[in-house]
């Protein structure tokens, strides 16, 4: 069988790999286009006890894994193998659904350009904080928005949004990215962070 996982990063490699494998796939070939997925792909086919070759360069790579999984091996999670990408050691937090002041449609295409240019750069943040009609933006609101902050989570960027913002806005059952969190946790990743952006 063969899966194409290039422009997806890992974790999501690993984790569609991992299906097939369950499901009772012993061939199988993956096409990523970064060496750590090719790293954390081999990380897991070796610790199942299965057989791994890759190959390719320049961000076109394909991992060949063949053998049966253990019914042990089934009940293995796949995230567990994945090396992600290191974060930097700072938080975003995004307190309102535009960027700056002024123009109202001009500050809903900033917000989108500027976590668009962070899902895509390399030193991504450790968390991202949304709070009061920031919650708006990963609540299905811009599709565009929540693929890039989805995106970031793959990365290993942390998302937490106030849960008391998404009840007071109505949208509680909208949330499409990051994890329903509360004032002292928001804080804390604040705290914790060497530097918070505010957009």
């Amino acid at each position: 069988m063969y899966l194409d996982a290039r422009g997806k990063q890992c974790p999501i490699p690993v984790i569609m790999a991992k299906k097939e494998l369950d499901g009772g796939c012993s061939d199988l070939t993956v096409a990523v286009d970064n060496e750590i997925a090719v790293k954390n792909l081999t990380k897991m086919g070796t610790n199942l006890g299965l057989n791994v070759e890759s190959s390719g360069k320049d961000g076109d790579y394909e991992v060949h894994i063949t053998g049966e999984l253990s019914a042990e091996g089934r009940e293995t999670e796949p995230e567990q193998f994945c090396e992600l990408p290191a974060t930097g050691n700072y938080s975003v937090f995004v307190n309102k659904d535009h960027l700056g002041d002024g123009d109202p449609v001009l500050g809903r295409n900033l917000i989108r350009m500027a976590i668009y240019t962070l899902s895509e750069g390399e030193n991504i943040p450790k968390a991202m904080l949304f709070m009061n009609s920031g919650v708006k933006l990963v609540a299905g609101e811009e599709p565009q928005i929540t693929d890039s902050v989805k995106k970031l989570i793959s990365r290993g960027c942390e998302v937490l949004v106030c849960g008391t913002c998404l009840n007071f806005y109505g949208i509680a059952d909208k949330l499409e990215a990051g994890s329903v969190s509360n004032m002292y946790e928001i804080l804390e990743r604040m705290q914790k962070s060497s530097n918070t952006i505010t957009l």
